[in-house]
């Protein structure tokens, strides 16, 4: 006895997946593709938090290297030259960028994925299909031949 499937709503899949990422696809039944979402949520988010964090670090000591107060001295003081810190500073500042973009797109490939997936639940897949595939002769002159894919239901 075959299995049954009921029609899966695209806006529902999509809705699911926007409030908690994954729950489109277990709805539509992907559950596979729920520890893809999540491996990519959670280590866009690890590398956005240490991105973060450098990027405060180096500035903060950048800023205290410059405030021409005797009393506070960066951590870097020795390590570090004004250009290095401008240039991690910089560096991490685009990382971080990065991390989020990622994050971001994740995010939103996991609602596109949960909709699209809704979408194509009930297409039918079967052996049932045959490729033909045509040689013709195209442009006399130039010799060029033509080759024609044809799809075929059995």
């Amino acid at each position: 006895m075959g299995q049954q499937h009921t029609a899966k709503s695209p806006k529902k899949a999509a809705l699911y997946s926007t409030i908690i990422p994954g729950a489109g696809q277990v709805y539509t039944k992907k559950y596979w593709k729920v520890p893809i979402i999540y491996a990519g949520l959670v280590t866009s988010s690890y590398y956005i938090y240490q991105n973060n964090k450098l990027y405060k670090d180096y500035k903060n000591a950048y800023i205290i290297r410059k405030d021409n107060n005797p009393l506070t001295i960066d951590t870097y003081n020795n390590i570090y030259t004004d250009e290095n810190l401008i240039t991690l500073t910089e560096f991490y500042r685009r990382n971080l960028e990065v991390s989020t973009l990622l994050f971001t797109l994740t995010y939103v490939l996991n609602i596109i994925d949960a909709s699209v997936s809704a979408h194509l639940f009930e297409y039918n897949i079967n052996d049932n299909v045959s490729l033909n595939i045509q040689p013709s002769l195209y442009d006399l002159k130039t010799g060029s031949i033509l080759l024609a894919f044809k799809f075929n239901k059995l």
